[in-house]
């Protein structure tokens, strides 16, 4: 169960009983110090940082000012603590590079450091001198009343004494009937002290806090700049393919065959066995360097889709693989990649780790979601953990809102299945 904050205790029978109170008073209280030190550190920036200027000295002192409220939203932060157990996040960026140039680059131009820029100056104009004048009325008020006997007796020896400069007491019995009214005020007091403390804490929470906006658009630019990031990579994967088809590929070809055609011309021994070799070894890199091809994106999957790409797939598996996939029609090409790329890293594992005799997969696309499985009765153990090829599937298929869910438990079998809106939020114009 989670520990209560202030506005929950103020709301509970036993607020008085606990500490709560206290901690509204000190938190109200500990900002006086810190609120005279700040207008001290302001006032000092401002005007020595101003004065000197024109000799350049003061620059550094009139950025320190502009930065003054870093270190201040940082202490407020933690004062919170005192009425709130949740912590405030720090909603500043990471700079992208190590070094004193390019955090000042960063702070300064987030909206945040401005915000907590302004604060500070809220905080050493304005708000340390209620939260003293909150804090120490009740105190003052309470303890004044409250200590009335005993100032009659140690100070005046008995004779009358002034209370809280409006009453004047002249025997005990008022005195300890004051006393008896400080001990009354000080639990009805203790509860416009605590709501105080919440006003001002929902107050600094609320300007230290990173505006919504300002967070949701960072979640939507990180969005778009991973999916920019994977959209690169398949661009980078498309050229190699196409300058290993267009170019190695048929320089392949065209050198197997001009090794044939000197065969036949040149002479049978010895100089033709080793145009045989020759030409038997380039055939050989040639069906390699297709398989490379198929790796890296086979034109199958671009010709005539998803399915016959896994029926292509499976053909070429060192394991019997059982293909069923219902898709009525082409799905968005980051889509159809996603889950392609998917299906070779799950046949590959099959192959590799599995020792399974079978393989099937099944697939099925509503218009909404793509959901395809691949099961094997091998012997299961298959993980995403230690960084597997199927980290980076459940990674790919994020990028798409998709997710990856693997069952294997020791002894098999083994079901590997993935889940992709076909139209994903970000791919929607």
């Amino acid at each position: 169960m989670s520990s209560p904050t202030l506005r929950q205790a103020l709301r509970r029978p036993r607020y008085l009983l606990g500490g709560w109170p206290w901690r509204a008073a000190f938190y109200l209280l500990s900002g006086v110090p810190a609120g005279l030190a700040l207008l001290a550190a302001v006032l000092l920036l401002a005007v020595v940082g101003g004065a000197l200027t024109f000799v350049l000295v003061g620059l550094p002192l009139l950025l320190m000012l502009a930065l003054i409220g870093i270190p201040v939203a940082a202490v407020e932060r933690y004062r919170l603590r005192l009425l709130d157990p949740a912590p405030l996040v720090d909603p500043h960026r990471t700079p992208g590079r190590p070094g004193l140039q390019a955090w000042l680059r960063t702070r300064l131009g987030e909206r945040v450091t401005w915000r907590e820029f302004g604060f500070a100056l809220l905080f050493a104009c304005v708000l340390w001198p209620v939260d003293g004048l909150v804090a120490g009325s009740v105190l003052v008020v309470c303890g004044g009343l409250l200590a009335t006997p005993v100032v009659m007796a140690a100070v005046t020896d008995g004779e009358e004494v002034r209370v809280l400069k409006l009453y004047l007491a002249d025997s005990y019995p008022q005195a300890f009937a004051l006393a008896l009214l400080g001990l009354v005020l000080l639990p009805l007091l203790a509860y416009p002290l605590g709501w105080a403390a919440v006003a001002r804490g929902a107050l600094t929470r609320r300007l230290l806090s990173a505006a919504p906006s300002e967070a949701d658009a960072r979640i939507e630019e990180l969005g778009r700049s991973r999916k920019r990031l994977v959209d690169a990579f398949e661009a980078e994967r498309r050229r190699i393919e196409r300058d290993l088809h267009d170019g190695a590929q048929q320089r392949l070809v065209a050198l197997s065959m001009t090794l044939g055609l000197a065969r036949l011309e040149g002479p049978a021994e010895p100089l033709g066995s080793l145009l045989a070799k020759a030409q038997e070894e380039a055939g050989v890199v040639l069906v390699e360097i297709r398989e490379l091809i198929r790796g890296i994106h086979p034109q199958v999957l671009t010709d005539r889709g998803l399915a016959a790409a896994v029926e292509d797939l499976a053909d070429r598996s060192a394991v019997p693989v059982d293909v069923d996939l219902d898709l009525a029609e082409r799905l968005p090409q980051p889509v159809e990649t996603a889950a392609y790329f998917a299906v070779c890293e799950a046949l590959a594992n099959v192959a590799k780790h599995s020792g399974a005799s079978l393989a099937r997969v099944t697939g099925r696309a509503d218009g909404e979601r793509l959901t395809v499985e691949v099961r094997d009765d091998g012997r299961g153990g298959a993980g995403t953990a230690g960084g597997s090829g199927l980290q980076g599937v459940a990674d790919r298929l994020s990028v798409l809102d998709g997710h990856l869910i693997i069952s294997s438990p020791p002894g098999g079998p083994t079901v590997f299945r993935l889940d992709v809106p076909c139209s994903p939020a970000h791919l929607v114009e």
